[in-house]
């Protein structure tokens, strides 16, 4: 199935360099949902991940001679639109990462800190929402986006360590976030 579907892709991305504009809106229907839900949970705006969504699009069919298909289409695509969110979230400056802190510190050891925790997705996810812009940018490119540390701090122009470190108090801001909920319940 995941072979036909590649092979549908690479089809329709012929098609559309052909010019096809059937094609074109195919493409888009296919990826359109996925790469919205990516650019939403970095930016936490359904208006501006809109906008993502609109020009990650128009970057994608405008260089869809640049794609040569060492990656899946969804994966190339997903890039785009990963760094069209991080453009946006570059340019809010009120709630950046602080230049100030220090963050090359000693790394807490990794532990699950929401394991048992009766939280249903729609809590979490206003949770995540609630979070300074920094902390829920790290979180969802690592949790939600399977980047690793070293890619994120690549993306966002930061040091590794920041980047995990971040990671590390934007879990224990998420506990604490739900746990305020769920002691108000």
């Amino acid at each position: 199935m995941e072979q036909l579907t590649h092979h549908n892709t690479e089809v329709l991305i012929l098609r559309c360099r052909e010019g096809d504009k059937q094609a074109y809106h195919q493409l888009y229907k296919l990826y359109s949902r996925a790469m919205y839900n990516v650019g939403y949970r970095i930016v936490n705006d359904a208006d501006e991940a809109k906008d993502v969504l609109q020009d990650s699009f128009i970057s994608a069919f405008n260089s869809l001679d640049h794609y040569r298909g060492d990656a899946s289409f969804g994966a190339w695509l997903k890039r785009i639109v990963v760094n069209k969110a991080i453009n946006i979230v570059r340019r809010r400056r009120f709630e950046r990462i602080p230049d100030t802190e220090t963050f090359d510190v000693k790394e807490d050891m990794e532990v699950d800190v929401l394991e048992g925790f009766p939280f249903t997705v729609e809590k979490v996810k206003h949770a995540m929402a609630q979070l300074p812009e920094g902390y829920r940018v790290v979180l969802s490119l690592y949790l939600l986006e399977g980047y690793d540390h070293a890619e994120i701090a690549e993306i966002l122009g930061i040091t590794e360590s920041t980047s995990k470190s971040q990671f590390n108090r934007s879990k224990k801001k998420l506990k604490e976030i739900l746990e305020s909920s769920y002691e108000k319940a």
